[in-house]
């Protein structure tokens, strides 16, 4: 009996622990409920409140524009012209669009009708027109338009428009929800969400921009329609997608709303677009570049050439230096230079370091203004008049410059041709027939022999300084004995 009594005893203390115990998990599992409810964001109430902001953009082609008003000059009115436009309202009340269209997105920034989209949206368009989400289709002229960044400021006749709130995109952090609303393949208010990938990204297509990168699915059609922040603020301009299928696969970009309104601006007070110019033309640092500059890690951007009276030049800024820092501000690529220069106001004087002979060195620049046409800078003519006595090492067939090809090149007394590349470093530095290399390091080649002497006393990984298609760049080589 004094057996089954503590048995009973026991038998109740473990289920009295059982029941705490199954309190305290479903405690827990609520409490993670909560926690999940909580971190996932509601986004109705953002898309109810900004999305009478975001608009459909239909561009016309130059010749069917000038068919239309010619037609209208006959007697039709504009009621008319939207219909043979847009094409007769399908089953749903829409409009069917017509294919010759091109579609995109934009959103208004200013109730009185000042619209932000993308410069490649309305490129080359006869007749834009925008399409308000309460179903009013108004008539839009570019005010302006900036290649370098892609943006373009509209215009529409129209008051009390609905208008977006503007964010500040500096303060927008890697990780941060998002939220991107237009008109993919002309499914006007598409809703899409996602986060901020990364920040600072740079294209090769638009060197000025510092690009915010998210996972917001992104397609044909949503360009130049809003990012929004979780407070409903715009943070940016949809503008491109990375895609090996021409849809989403993970990979979209979007112009910063600093950098959009700050264009805005001057298109809209000035016409035009001025950014800062330093006047060089710069590379990466790759490991074996970092290495033959005494760098301990590859970072900067390296110096190819400076460009005769740039603001580069006149404070003694030399090929071969390595652009630490900028205004303050860490250059860790050659990438991340431009957009940095671009922003400095013309005429302001700007802190720089670089790195020369394995040192920093500071300078204090003035900036200039981007030439509207950089390409007419440079491009010279390389092709050899004369003839010349030919040496070869490490590979390579080199011959002097002669005084006319120099003065095209304008590289006064100084380069060597490479004529043919066999196998050996040079083929392994990636050297070409036709380049011409104009310094090894800091020390500038005026012959072949001087060439070869260089190089047969270099130990370790030396840095070419090429001529390629008008354009110079470093290249690393290893020296092999001949």
């Amino acid at each position: 009996m004094q057996r089954n009594r503590k048995w009973w005893f026991f038998a109740g203390i473990i289920a009295c622990l059982a029941i705490v115990l199954v309190g305290c998990d479903s405690q827990s599992e609520s409490e993670q409920a909560q926690s999940a409810t909580v971190t996932l964001p509601d986004f109705t109430h953002i898309v109810h409140r900004v999305s009478p902001a975001v608009v459909n953009i239909s561009a016309l082609p130059p010749e069917q524009a000038e068919e239309e008003d010619s037609d209208a000059a006959d007697g039709d009115d504009l009621q008319d012209w939207f219909k043979r436009f847009f094409g007769p309202e399908g089953p749903d009340g829409m409009p069917h669009f017509a294919p010759h269209m091109s579609l995109g997105s934009g959103f208004i920034i200013s109730d009185d009708g000042y619209i932000l989209t993308n410069r490649h949206v309305v490129r080359g368009a006869g007749r834009i027109v925008v399409k308000l989400s309460d179903r009013r289709q108004l008539i839009a002229r570019v005010v302006g338009a900036d290649k370098y960044s892609d943006v373009a400021l509209l215009k529409v006749d129209a008051e009390d428009l609905p208008q977006v709130a503007i964010g500040d995109s500096d303060q927008l952090a890697v990780g941060s929800w998002v939220l991107a609303i237009g008109s993919p393949f002309g499914f006007e208010t598409s809703v899409t969400a996602g986060i901020v990938s990364a920040k600072g990204r740079n294209l090769a297509s638009e060197q000025y921009v510092p690009f915010i990168q998210t996972d917001v699915a992104i397609n044909p059609g949503n360009s130049g329609g809003p990012l929004f922040n979780l407070d409903g603020e715009v943070v940016g301009i949809n503008a491109q997608i990375y895609s090996r299928t021409g849809g989403y696969q993970g990979v979209s970009f979007t112009i910063p709303i600093n950098v959009a309104i700050d264009v805005a601006e001057q298109l809209q007070t000035a016409g035009q677009v001025q950014r800062g110019w330093l006047g060089v033309q710069i590379q990466d640092v790759d490991r074996e570049m970092a290495q033959s500059f005494g760098l301990e890690r590859p970072r900067g951007a390296l110096v190819a050439r400076v460009f005769e009276g740039s603001p580069a030049a006149r404070v003694g800024i030399h090929a071969g230096d390595i652009i630490l820092k900028f205004d303050g501000k860490d250059v860790a690529t050659a990438g991340a230079l431009p957009p940095l220069v671009g922003t400095a106001a013309p005429g302001e004087r700007v802190p720089m370091t670089v790195l020369r002979d394995g040192k920093p060195v500071d300078f204090r620049v003035k900036i200039g203004t981007l030439p509207k046409d950089l390409a007419a800078l440079d491009h010279p003519d390389t092709e050899q008049d004369d003839t010349q006595e030919q040496t070869r090492s490490q590979g390579l067939t080199l011959e002097l410059l002669d005084s006319k090809a120099r003065e095209r090149l304008g590289v006064k007394d100084h380069g060597v041709r490479v004529t043919t590349v066999a196998a050996g470093a040079g083929a392994d530095a990636g050297l070409q027939s036709g380049d011409i290399v104009l310094a090894v390091g800091k020390q500038w080649v005026d012959s072949p022999a001087a060439l070869v002497e260089q190089l047969a006393q270099a130990d370790g990984p030396v840095a070419l300084l090429v001529w390629r298609d008008g354009e110079r760049l470093y290249l690393a080589l290893y020296p092999q004995q001949d």
